[in-house]
């Protein structure tokens, strides 16, 4: 499993991450899977204190294994619909979410803290503050931010800088070889051009959730499908059409699947990033290790992105 660094985290985090979204009880088959993933040298899972229930389940199977301190967790807290109505961007809500998280997950501390929605009438002074105080604290190791613009992260490292406290040390959005017509849902961000190229000059990293367009590249889509309304509204566009046809000739002549290039196209950007992965079984898990693996080249990457006509020799 290929692995990297976030500054604040004193462990190297795999490049594939867990996503904890359909962990609904903890049985046998998702005891199989969450051990296939640390068997295949995974260590790094994402949940959040408004995914209902997947905190606690994800704390009792840590607690089973006896391998806290060899996992890297990710949890998302003050997201607008949770509990109390919102927007519930501020210290009171980060506060009372941090809290709960750790109760729930059965640990003192948490690798990765992102607040999990933006306001973007609050100034992030408060905001960076209180998360200071809880990195001063040890409860977090690092802190991020999900479904944040680029320009609000960039004013709040900017405040942190000037006030001697630590940024924002990575962000998760949407990012994937589909682009979104618009938000899955409310208050997500996907990453677009300009994202991106803030992204490389700052070499923030980037945990990419719905890494591959919730399946469009799977082959079960086509313009003609129009079954699934959410992916029609958010996926489909003649601009990815083309995508996912070159997508699969690239994979014809790789001899892998059109979703192994996708999900291998997320992991070679110009800046550093991971890919929240949600496989339904074993052989899934496998078939996303192989696409880490999978090399592409710049040109081959510009080249599925529509940004070059052909692929330079």
């Amino acid at each position: 499993m290929k692995t990297m660094m976030i500054q604040g985290v004193n462990k190297a985090m795999s490049r594939l991450i867990m996503g904890t979204g359909d962990l609904r009880v903890l049985d046998e088959a998702k005891r199989l899977m969450l051990d296939a993933y640390i068997e295949a040298g995974g260590n790094v899972f994402d949940t959040a204190h408004q995914y209902r229930g997947k905190e606690q389940i994800l704390g009792q199977w840590l607690a089973e294994k006896k391998i806290r301190e060899k996992v890297v967790i990710m949890t998302k807290g003050a997201h607008h619909d949770d509990g109390s109505p919102g927007p519930r961007v501020n210290p009171q809500a980060i506060r009372k979410d941090l809290t709960e998280s750790l109760e729930r997950l059965g640990t003192d501390y948490i690798d990765l803290y992102a607040l999990h929605r933006d306001d973007p009438s609050v100034e992030v002074g408060p905001i960076i503050e209180e998360l200071n105080e809880h990195l001063e604290s040890k409860r977090i190791r690092a802190i991020g931010a999900s479904n944040w613009s680029y320009q609000r992260i960039q004013e709040a490292n900017e405040y942190a800088a000037a006030h001697q406290l630590v940024g924002f040390n990575f962000s998760s959005t949407n990012l994937s070889l589909a682009k979104a017509n618009e938000p899955r849902w409310e208050g997500c961000v996907s990453a677009d051009e300009d994202t991106c190229a803030w992204h490389k000059r700052n070499q923030l990293t980037l945990l990419s959730w719905s890494s591959q367009a919730g399946g469009f590249f799977s082959g079960n889509f086509s313009p003609d499908n129009l079954s699934d309304a959410e992916m029609v509204r958010v996926y489909y566009s003649d601009d990815n059409w083309e995508r996912y046809r070159r997508t699969v000739k690239l994979a014809e002549q790789k001899q892998v699947s059109p979703i192994q290039i996708s999900l291998s196209y997320v992991l070679h950007q110009s800046f550093p990033t991971c890919a929240i992965i949600g496989p339904r079984n074993p052989d899934e898990l496998h078939d996303s290790v192989l696409a880490m693996n999978l090399p592409l080249t710049p040109a081959e990457v510009e080249w599925l992105d529509l940004k070059k006509e052909e692929i330079a020799q």
